[in-house]
């Protein structure tokens, strides 16, 4: 006689518990303000915190409380957008000759700070301005280093100091995104004009 034994059933998935509900609804929250956050500054610099909460759902009372003020709040905007632009300058090629290394950085990180135009603007109004060059540092060293790769390679000037250099840079990108807002300068044309007039800084005299 041949018996057969009943199949286990399968385990029932634990419900979650409250703690981790809420937090799993706080986590929601805070992507939600994020992103909308950074939608509505980088339209209006000025945008106010109740526009913010509506655009993400969310009252003020609950936006207040993840960024009890306006100022972290585009702090935590700032950060998680120069993030993703360090995420994906780590993905450009900057090895081979300098200059073509540096055609590849303007036109592979220019987008992120065409689109972050008015966000940097709102980070300036909102955040000291040593607040705000600092949250630049890792995009900036990336650029300081291939200059002064391109310096020690007789490819970049050497009288002028690898840090101005790379303000140079970081400005003429500024200026190109306040230019493109102004509907004076076409987005396609931003980093080539950048990459022009950069090198054109960069290059040896005589």
């Amino acid at each position: 006689m041949t018996t057969h034994e009943a199949s286990p059933r399968p385990e029932s998935p634990r419900p979650e518990s409250p703690r981790a509900r809420k937090r799993a609804d706080a986590e929601r929250n805070i992507e939600a303000i994020l992103d909308a956050a950074r939608i509505a500054l980088s339209r209006d610099p000025d945008a106010s915190i109740g526009e913010i909460a509506k655009a993400a759902g969310v009252g003020r009372v609950t936006l207040y409380g993840h960024f009890p003020t306006r100022a972290e709040l585009v702090t935590a905007v700032v950060q998680r957008a120069l993030a993703e632009a360090e995420q994906t300058v780590d993905r450009i090629d900057l090895t081979g000759d300098p200059r073509d290394a540096l055609h590849r950085l303007i036109a592979g990180s220019w987008s992120l700070t065409a689109d972050a135009g008015a966000l940097l603007a709102a980070a300036e109004q909102a955040l000291p301005a040593e607040d705000v060059r600092a949250a630049h540092d890792g995009l900036l060293a990336r650029a300081t280093a291939l200059i002064e790769r391109g310096r020690a390679e007789g490819t970049f000037r050497t009288d002028l100091s690898s840090s101005w250099l790379a303000s140079v840079l970081h400005s003429l990108v500024h200026c190109a995104a306040t230019e493109v807002a102004a509907g004076r300068l076409a987005s396609e044309d931003a980093g080539g004009n950048i990459a022009a007039t950069a090198l054109s800084s960069f290059t040896p005299p005589g």
